[in-house]
This record gives C-alpha cells, sequence and structure tokens, in this order.
C-alpha cells in the first residue's frame, strides 16, 4: 500500500526516466519479501513489506504439533512484534511453533538501492529552464535498530515525500545560483554538497546515503541546437587556427632560411668589402706620403712668393694709410656741418610741438567745464525727468491691458497671478488671492 507521489515526482519523465518513488507493500507471509522487494517496477521502490496473515498461523498454545512452521526469509530485516511490542530483530531460519502473540510486523530491505529524481523546467540565474536527473544511493542499515529507527521514525512514504522535496529544493537552489553554460561543471560540486546534506538528514532515520550524482543534464532543444552549433564554430575556428599557426610556423622557417642565406651572403661581401678597404688603405696611404712631400715642395715656393707680396703690401699700405687719414678729415668735416644743420632743424620742430600741445590742453579744460556744466544741468532736471518717465510707463501698461482685453478672457490664480497683477497695477492695492478674470 502507497500513496500518491509527492513534489518532486509531479515532474514527469526526463528522457525516459521515471521519478523513483519509495513504497511500503503488504504480503502475505514472510516468504513473499523476496518478491515484493525484487518486482520490477520503473517507478515504484519497495523499502518495507508488512505480511498480511503472519500472526494468524497458529491460534492455539505455544508448541502446537499441528501449527505449520513459519518461515524468516534472509537478507532482510525482520522486525518482531509481541502483543503488539516491538521487540527486536529475528534470524533468519524457521520456527515450528509461532503462538499468536508473536508476529512479524515488518520486513526491511538491506539491498542498496538506487533513486532516481529527475527534475524538470528548473530555471537558471540567466533563467533558462533546464532538465536535470539525480540519481541518490542509499540503504537502510546497519543493523535492526536503523530498521526500527525507519520504520517507526519515518516509513517509506513520508520517507518519499522528504528525500525528493530535499532532493527537488537542492536541485533548484544549486541551479538557481549558476548561468546555463555552467550547469554541467556543477556535477561533482553539486554531489559531494547533496552527499553530505542527505546524510547529515536521514542518518537519525536509519538511511545511509552511499551516493549522489547529476547522471543527465538538458538545455532547450533551441538553446543546446546553438550551443552545438557555437562549439562547432569554435572547432573549426580552433581548426583554422592551427592551420593558421602551421602556415605561419613554415612562413617563418621558410624566412628564417632566406634570412640565413641572406646572412651568410652578407658575411662573404662584407669580407671582400673588408678586403677592398685595406687595399684602398695601403693605397691611400702611399697617395697620401705622395701628395705629402710634393705639397712640401708647393708650401715653401709659396712662402718665398708671400714674402715678397708681404713686402710690396706693406709699401702699399702706408700710401693708403695716408691717403686714408686726408680722406677721412674731410669726412669728419662734412658730417660736423650736416649735424649742425639737423640740430637747428629739430630744435625748431620742438619748439613748433610745444605751442601745439599748449593750445590743445587750453581746448580740453574748456571741453571739461563744458562737461561738468551740461551734468550739473541734467542734475537739476531730474524730478522733472522722473515724471516724463512714469507717464510713459503708465501708458505702456494700458497697452497691455489693452491688448489683454482684446484677446479674450485669461484667468490668472495663486502667487503667479497676483505678482503679474502687482506688476500690471503697480499703484493699487493687493489683488485677491482667488485670481480674477480679464
Amino acid at each position: 500500500m502507497h500513496t500518491q507521489g509527492s513534489y518532486g515526482q509531479d515532474q514527469g519523465a526526463f528522457n525516459g526516466v521515471q521519478h523513483s518513488q519509495c513504497v511500503q507493500r503488504r504480503i502475505l507471509l514472510p516468504t513473499g519479501a523476496a518478491e515484493a522487494f525484487n518486482r520490477v517496477d520503473d517507478r515504484e521502490i519497495c523499502l518495507v513489506a508488512v505480511p498480511s496473515s503472519a500472526d494468524s498461523c497458529c491460534f492455539g498454545l505455544c508448541c502446537c504439533p499441528c501449527a505449520p512452521p513459519m518461515a524468516i526469509p534472509s537478507g532482510y530485516f525482520v522486525l518482531k512484534q509481541t502483543w503488539s511490542k516491538h521487540q527486536g530483530e529475528m534470524d533468519p531460519g524457521c520456527v515450528f511453533c509461532w503462538p499468536f502473540w508473536n508476529k512479524i510486523s515488518h520486513i526491511v530491505n538491506k539491498a542498496t538501492v538506487t533513486y532516481s529524481a529527475p527534475s524538470r523546467q528548473v530555471p537558471t540565474a540567466d533563467n533558462v529552464m533546464v532538465d536535470i536527473n539525480l540519481s541518490v544511493t542509499f540503504s537502510i542499515g546497519p543493523d535492526g535498530d536503523a530498521a526500527y529507527d525507519f520504520v517507526y521514525k519515518i516509513g517509506a512514504e513520508r520517507f518519499d515525500e522528504f528525500l525528493s522535496n530535499v532532493v527537488e529544493e537542492g536541485i533548484r537552489g544549486l541551479v538557481y545560483g549558476v548561468t546555463h553554460d555552467r550547469v554541467n561543471d556543477l556535477r561533482e560540486e553539486f554531489a559531494m554538497g547533496m552527499l553530505k546534506s542527505l546524510s547529515s538528514t536521514f542518518a537519525p532515520y536509519g538511511v545511509i546515503i552511499r551516493s549522489v550524482k547529476i547522471t543527465e543534464t538538458a538545455l532547450p532543444r533551441s538553446l543546446a541546437s546553438l550551443l552545438e552549433e557555437t562549439t562547432t564554430f569554435r572547432t573549426r575556428i580552433a581548426e583554422k587556427a592551427k592551420k593558421h599557426e602551421n602556415a605561419i610556423r613554415v612562413l617563418s622557417d621558410q624566412a628564417s632560411q632566406e634570412l640565413e642565406t641572406i646572412c651568410r651572403t652578407n658575411a662573404r661581401r662584407e669580407q671582400d668589402l673588408l678586403a677592398q678597404c685595406q687595399r684602398y688603405e695601403i693605397e691611400h696611404k702611399e697617395r697620401v706620403d705622395e701628395l705629402t712631400g710634393a705639397s712640401t715642395v708647393r708650401e715653401m715656393e709659396a712662402k718665398s712668393a708671400m714674402e715678397v707680396q708681404i713686402a710690396r703690401a706693406k709699401g702699399d699700405f702706408d700710401v693708403a694709410a695716408k691717403e686714408g687719414e686726408r680722406e677721412a678729415e674731410m669726412i669728419l668735416r662734412g658730417a660736423q656741418i650736416e649735424c649742425d644743420k639737423r640740430k637747428f632743424t629739430v630744435e625748431e620742430q620742438a619748439r613748433v610741438r610745444i605751442l601745439e600741445s599748449e593750445a590743445k590742453l587750453a581746448a580740453a579744460k574748456n571741453n571739461a567745464d563744458a562737461l561738468v556744466a551740461v551734468a550739473e544741468a541734467e542734475n537739476n532736471s531730474t524730478k522733472g525727468l522722473e515724471t516724463k518717465r512714469k507717464y510713459e510707463l503708465e501708458w505702456q501698461r494700458l497697452s497691455v491691458l489693452k491688448d489683454l482685453a482684446s484677446t479674450g478672457r485669461r484667468f490668472f490664480s495663486g502667487p503667479a497671478g497676483q505678482s503679474m497683477l502687482r506688476e500690471m497695477a503697480p499703484g493699487e492695492g493687493k489683488g485677491p488671492s482667488s485670481g480674477k478674470y480679464f
């Protein structure tokens, strides 16, 4: 007998994998436990078998020779009750006398069970709905006390609901913290964290969590197709990059060979040029020695000719000095006459400009006195000008009111209306607070 599936079991199948459901079945005899536990079912996992007629094997007194023997199956935790009180675990074998006050209350499966918990439409941090299949391997044990805790503290049905909800909550909490591109990287990290969490949660109920694995993850078809195309494109890019690197390596090798050839050619040419330079230096030295001897002869000839020209130049210099002194004296006299003439002219012009400046100064003083007189006259007529300006402003205000009245009614209210009224009628009192119609 079992209940309907819990929250996690309502999520449906994922690639043909149904959500497992832990159940408790009722059997006729204890020997039927093996059939109940080994029954092949894609969804239900039988953890506890309850014999329905184990307490009716003998209704007489103890050691009745007519009572059929009671077979206790091996490989399971067989829990016994006396007068409906738990009496511990029974050893496997055959019991020939079975009083009616004794009965086998529960038979608990010792085998390791694989629990499948697929979750569909789990949102990631970037709001992509993914499907995840989680596999939990567990067993009940290791002794009869653990089986007693499982049966009487939680039971198969509540264990199924509890495990389903814990696994579903753990999956959704973990997946919501990452983006879709990191979902496949969470298998090892999530398995270790979930194993530790489930072990600490179900240890008080006699359940040993063996392992937790994420067996499969699936993205939406459109996104998976897009990611597959992206992966294919990246693979092509990687292949192109490898081909490009290979081509670059080939070109680099060719360039290295060509560079080596050029370097060797240049080295040979350098040796040839060095040999030519040495030969040129030898020839140049011979030519320098030859030219040095010739230049020495020419230098001596030039010195003798220079001495003759120096003597001749000294004579010419003395004659020229006498003539220069005479010409300088004549130029000095002419310059003195010219300077005196210019000095007289400049002094005459200076006297004329001084007279002109004095005349301008007197005119400026007269103009200043005239401006002062005009300013005093304007100051005396200020009151009359003020009355004229007020008169002109009043006519402008009346013109504005005329324009407003001719263009239709207008509504002014609040502080802005009062301010406008005060500006248009500055001579009147305060305007009304609620506005006016014009």
